[in-house]
């Protein structure tokens, strides 16, 4: 007895000591941007027993992020790096025979991106393509002999190595839509065309090749005899708001045949049924209501035929359809107030079962082998994959979890109140980890962008990442907002296209009603409070500071204010010309929705505006005007602007130095 005794006593004070030593949890840092880690697409194997995907990771010294391919087991008990190096991988796809698994990657000596493959019985990475062109996707055959290549043409008329550099030729530009963020201005290189390319002989054929069109979203025939594809030949597609689906043979010279004509959808995703006679896709809404899109998934029969929606009895938006094995059924994953979940409609339409009851936010569903794999993440785990079975999340992988362990994260509490309309909005708050009942605190608004988006509860670690920024800013003490205001997705299609032609009203409603919500709670202390925001974010602060004085400190990122000066600068003429018109024709319409810079004089807020250089999404003018307007007024006001970037920022010492700026300007103004 007395020796069991002394065990049990041993085993208490070695636990004792356990949580004695074990380390406190520190608030979260703008440095750990750089451990976090990305993950992202997954893939299962043809046998269901894997999952490849990717993990973006940054080199601080080199100052950039790297993509290598990953793979972990089903049940999650082995989990391997499959490439490495300072060149990324990206998009790794199972050959059906699931022999290989191929990647893209700038790997080759002339630093173009070609597709490689890994030999699942060993062995190096082997290049596999070695084209011209610009590979922007791939699929493969369903016999693993052949791929299907999207590419766009390649500048050639480059100088030989050595050779003195030649002189950029002038950019012709005759399109309606010629410009977008990333890929710059939009010539006839910029669209792509289909190829097919043989693995055994390397030939390469064109099975389209008119340059002015843009082919995409290829997807085999289940008997490989077939491809179906997305583009649109009308005499001036950009000006449609529509795509055709285009189904062709799989041969060099075959004659595409249109099959369909649907709205456009944003994430279009072709799947063909198991039998191979029928091919579901996402429709959009109605083309003028292009900003507010919440697509719905539809099937058409091969032959052709009157397509049927098998979700309109589901006021959400779906995406990443799938067929069941047995083709009765489909699954969609479903975008709903804060969450996202895994459902299954029947493949005659009907109403979409909820599959599962977890709080785990799902994204990037992809099937193979009869098992679901995704992307999954909560308000303390950040996105990892995993294991989808009967809709329930298993957890298989934990890239970020030693970082998390060592951060405390605040509470983040779902929140509903009304506007002043009235409507019912729905939120979230997120308090300081040290928080204490009964007492005020310094309160922000964050704003999602889009405005077609939605504040959920993931911590997302991307180069939008939202939710990291809330835990951040409440490390430092703040209570922070986050309001799905009128126009955002998740709510159904009235709640989102509530705002068609009326921006910076009833949003800025709600984001108010969002304070007024803090505040009345005794949450919120009415004199310190702050607001900010990327992309729409950033228009929404102008907007809300233009509108109410109360806010102490604003940040605008990638941010409009004057939005006549926004047409023909930006990407978006397509929704300028359906939703508000041209300028020529709704003058007053232009000046009303620009009211924060023609009223810029009842801007009280000092507020910081920031960029990107190179932004073609919301580019840099919008934030310089207002910046202009509020220096020529004496407001307390800073304009930074990040050299070469785009809309969303790659290089991470600009991320972390943009998140150094955030803390120094609220502290600067709501820690007084």
């Amino acid at each position: 007895m007395r020796f069991r005794w002394m065990v049990g006593f041993g085993l208490l004070f070695s636990v004792v000591s356990l949580f004695a030593q074990a380390p406190a949890k520190r608030p979260l840092k703008a440095e750990d941007i750089f451990r976090m880690l990305q993950v992202r697409d997954p893939q299962v194997s043809p046998d269901g027993k894997f999952v490849a995907y990717t993990v973006t990771s940054i080199d601080r010294d080199a100052d950039k992020r790297v993509n290598a391919v990953w793979m972990v087991n089903w049940e999650g008990t082995e989990d391997v790096q499959l490439t490495f190096g300072e060149k990324s991988a990206s998009t790794p796809r199972w050959s059906p025979d699931g022999k290989y698994l191929a990647f893209l990657s700038a790997r080759a000596p002339d630093d173009k991106t070609q597709v490689w493959v890994l030999d699942r019985r060993g062995g190096e990475a082997r290049q596999l393509t070695n084209v011209k062109g610009e590979i922007d996707s791939y699929d493969w055959s369903p016999d693993s002999k052949r791929l299907v290549l999207s590419m766009s043409e390649s500048d050639e008329d480059k100088a030989a190595p050595g050779a003195k550099p030649k002189a950029p030729k002038p950019i012709v530009l005759d399109r309606y839509h010629f410009k977008r963020d990333i890929e710059g201005y939009l010539t006839t290189q910029s669209y792509g065309q289909l190829y097919l390319f043989d693995i055994e002989s390397k030939k390469l054929e064109a099975i389209t090749g008119e340059k002015n069109f843009d082919e995409s979203d290829a997807v085999w025939s289940p008997d490989g005899s077939h491809i179906a594809f997305i583009s649109n030949h009308a005499k001036d597609p950009d000006q449609t708001g529509t795509s055709d689906i285009f189904i062709v043979e799989s041969r060099a010279g075959a004659q595409a045949r249109k099959l369909l004509t649907i709205n456009s959808a944003g994430g279009q995703r072709l799947v063909w049924s198991p039998d191979g006679k029928q091919l579901a896709f996402l429709q959009g809404i109605e083309p003028k209501y292009s900003a507010y899109g919440m697509g719905v998934v539809a099937m058409v029969p091969v032959a052709g035929g009157t397509p049927v929606v098998l979700t309109a009895k589901l006021d959400r938006g779906v995406s990443g359809a799938e067929f069941t094995p047995d083709g009765a059924a489909l699954t969609v994953l479903v975008e709903d107030d804060r969450r996202s979940y895994v459902g299954k409609v029947p493949a005659g339409g009907g109403n979409v079962e909820r599959l599962g009851k977890s709080d785990v936010v799902l994204s990037d569903v992809e099937s193979s082998g009869g098992h679901m794999a995704a992307l999954g993440a909560t308000d303390t785990s950040a996105p990892e994959i995993y294991a989808v079975e009967n809709g329930e999340p298993r957890k298989l992988t934990s890239h970020n979890d030693a970082l998390l362990g060592e951060v405390q994260l605040g509470a983040v509490e779902d929140i509903s109140f009304k506007s002043k309309d009235g409507a019912e909005i729905h939120g979230m708050m997120v308090k300081p980890p040290s928080f204490e009942a009964g007492k005020k605190y310094p309160t922000l608004l964050w704003i999602h962008g889009g405005p077609n988006g939605q504040d959920d509860h993931a911590l997302e670690f991307s180069l939008y990442p939202l939710q990291f920024e809330r835990q951040l800013l409440a490390a430092q003490g703040y209570v922070v907002l986050a309001v799905n205001y009128r126009g955002s997705s998740g709510r159904g299609s009235e709640f989102t296209r509530s705002i068609f032609a009326d921006w910076g009203n009833k949003e800025v409603a709600d984001l108010l009603g969002g304070i007024d919500y803090a505040v009345a709670k005794g949450i919120a202390d009415p004199d310190r409070l702050g607001i900010g925001g990327w992309s729409y974010g950033g228009i929404l602060t102008d907007y809300t500071i233009a509108s109410d004085p109360r806010f102490k400190a604003a940040i605008s990122g990638a941010g409009s204010a004057n939005q006549i000066s926004m047409y023909g600068s930006d990407q978006y003429i397509f929704q300028y010309n359906n939703e508000i018109g041209p300028p020529w024709k709704s003058q007053d319409l232009w000046v009303k929705i620009s009211y924060p810079f023609f009223h810029a004089d009842r801007i009280q807020t000092p507020t910081l505006f920031m960029g990107g250089e190179k932004d073609f999404n919301v580019p840099i003018i919008g934030s310089e005007q207002m910046f202009q307007a509020l220096r020529t007024l004496g407001v307390p006001t800073q304009l930074v602007v990040y050299p070469g970037q785009f809309h969303l920022f790659t290089r991470p010492s600009y991320q972390y130095d943009r998140l150094q700026r955030y803390i120094a300007w609220y502290e600067k103004y709501l820690k007084k």
